[in-house]
């Protein structure tokens, strides 16, 4: 996929920098507001939007964005920010090394209802009261980055923590009794981790549940009780997720992308596709 841009580092002028924040009304005007070409981060990103009227496109999913709404995006995901006109609020990008300078274990980001590798990404409105404590955050970490104070890492590392916290909590998806929480989130997160490995070789639950010493039945009820989807569900986002990616960013053909995917036969990747999607691959492209 070497179309694809990709943004390596928080800090392009300073590598060593794991931590950034910006007002999104002095990113309009850095660029004068010519909206972005569709790219890549090797880092995590929040958008906290205040007030914006335009598209939020994430991985070929199309959001509005609008006012009072936060997005959460993992490192790798492919998204394009389209302005109807200045948007105002703050995007907020650390790394993987900003975590463990601040002791934030990646479990802790992976048990939150945010930051998703693939499938539906949307974001989360936000009333009143949430915008105003968000801002006070954001805010704050841009004195903090700003100043030359001491440990100001560690207390953006704070504020940051308290963010996806206090989000995390105004997440919807239906959970169940505390006692199988942690356990399920631990299934959950090896359960992730092996469809990101595995996903062109593996189609079926059945390979990831073997895997995990667990029964198909046993993986697909704690997905869903966590996610609201089922494990099939989140195999088959992960390898649509990649198609797309590879029809949109490459020039292999359909036949080639189903195999890259481990379709044996250019029909039947063809017929996934379109199950998946409403629409064939030969068509996205034209769409897109």
């Amino acid at each position: 996929m070497s179309n694809v841009k990709t943004y390596e580092n928080v800090n392009r002028e300073n590598e060593s920098l794991s931590f950034g924040i910006s007002r999104m009304e002095d990113v309009h005007e850095k660029l004068n507001g010519k909206t972005d070409d569709p790219h890549r981060h090797n880092f995590f990103t929040i958008l906290l939007i205040k007030h914006a009227r335009g598209e939020h496109k994430i991985d070929f999913n199309s959001y509005e964005l609008g006012p009072n709404t936060i997005f959460f995006l993992s490192p790798g995901q492919v998204h394009q920010v389209i302005e109807a006109e200045k948007s105002f609020g703050y995007s907020i990008v650390f790394s993987h090394q900003f975590l463990a300078q601040n002791n934030i274990p990646i479990s802790f980001i992976d048990n939150l209802n945010l930051f998703n590798d693939f499938g539906e990404t949307p974001p989360i409105p936000l009333g009143d009261e949430e915008i105003a404590k968000l801002t006070e955050y954001a805010e704050e970490m841009i004195s903090l980055n700003q100043s030359d104070v001491l440990l100001k890492y560690d207390a953006i590392g704070s504020l940051v923590k308290l963010l996806l916290i206090r989000s995390n909590n105004l997440c919807s998806v239906k959970r169940v009794d505390l006692a199988h929480i942690e356990t399920g989130n631990t299934v959950l997160r090896k359960f992730k981790n092996l469809i990101n490995q595995k996903y062109a070789n593996w189609h079926g639950t059945k390979e990831y549940a073997d895997a995990l010493n667990i029964t198909p039945d046993h993986l697909n009820r704690v997905v869903k009780s966590l996610t609201g989807k089922t494990a099939k569900e989140h195999i088959q986002s992960r390898i649509v997720t990649a198609a797309k990616r590879l029809i949109y960013f490459t020039s292999l053909s359909n036949k080639e992308i189903g195999f890259e995917l481990g379709f044996s036969e250019p029909a039947n990747f063809s017929a996934f596709f379109k199950k998946c999607t409403g629409i064939s691959p030969s068509k996205f492209k034209e769409k897109n």
